[in-house]
């Protein structure tokens, strides 16, 4: 027998600032296991005039240990039909593409992890930090094929809130404030890469290879800096809120919750 969804969406968050900003669009209930220490919030929304389920999860700490171990709990429990990590990252577009404001948002068709590989002495190596080499070994997961079309629509759609960049998300595990390490590390590997975060790999990644039924894994960051020296954290309670808005436009008017 197929097993079927019982949740329709789940959302995950990490900063305080995401956190707050998803609390912003839902009279959210808080509800805990006895067996489990994490506070799931959950609500209920409407999509095509029907009343549909949707939980929050807040992830405990930054990076993608925590983001994947959160992110299988959540898909456990509660079977969601859509996972949707929503939050803020680093803008990385080029300055010869259209120029990415603050509050703009990523959504990525593909994630890679750009911290993977091989520190050498710089002699083996092609991107070199000093007395330092490094040889990637990158690894990438891609949102299912079958949700792009709809994401892609929303671009252009008169009801869409926000402005919305769709491209390759580059996940590492460390801050970045670096230039230099945009240029050798990110856009030697994914040249056209649109924002760079610390969980998307790890949640797109549990997705895809979590048991039946597998959610559908979104990922909607938006830009509250630009992983350079000038990085700072004026800007993150607004990109926080674009996130969640546009990320609520899409459960609301653009997903589909009905069985196939």
């Amino acid at each position: 027998m197929k097993e079927k969804y019982k949740t329709d969406v789940a959302l995950l968050s990490v900063t305080a600032a995401e956190f707050q900003a998803v609390m912003h669009f839902h009279d959210w209930k808080a509800k805990t296991f006895s067996n489990d220490e994490q506070i799931y919030d959950v609500a209920t929304f409407t999509n095509n005039g029907k009343e549909r389920s949707i939980v929050h999860a807040k992830i405990g700490e930054m990076g993608m240990t925590a983001a994947a171990a959160t992110a299988m709990k959540v898909i456990f429990t509660f079977r969601p039909r859509y996972l949707i990590m929503v939050g803020i990252a680093a803008g990385v577009a080029k300055e010869n593409v259209e120029q990415q404001m603050y509050g703009d948002v990523i959504v990525p068709d593909i994630v890679w992890n750009y911290s993977a590989g091989k520190f050498v002495s710089p002699d083996k190596a092609e991107i070199v930090y000093g007395n330092l080499g490094f040889l990637p070994r990158s690894t990438y997961e891609m949102i299912p094929e079958e949700i792009m079309p709809l994401l892609r629509k929303t671009v252009a759609s008169n009801e869409n809130p926000c402005h919305v960049f769709i491209g390759p998300m580059a996940c590492g595990s460390t801050v970045v404030a670096s230039r230099e390490l945009l240029e050798k590390q990110v856009y030697s590997q994914y040249q056209h890469t649109a924002g760079l975060d610390m969980e998307s790999y790890a949640v797109v990644y549990a997705a895809n290879h979590s048991s039946d039924p597998k959610p559908i894994p979104i990922i909607v960051k938006s830009v509250c800096d630009y992983a350079d020296s000038h990085k700072s954290d004026n800007y993150q309670r607004f990109a926080a809120y674009t996130s969640c808005d546009y990320a609520k436009y899409l459960y609301e008017k653009v997903l589909s919750m009905e069985d196939d």
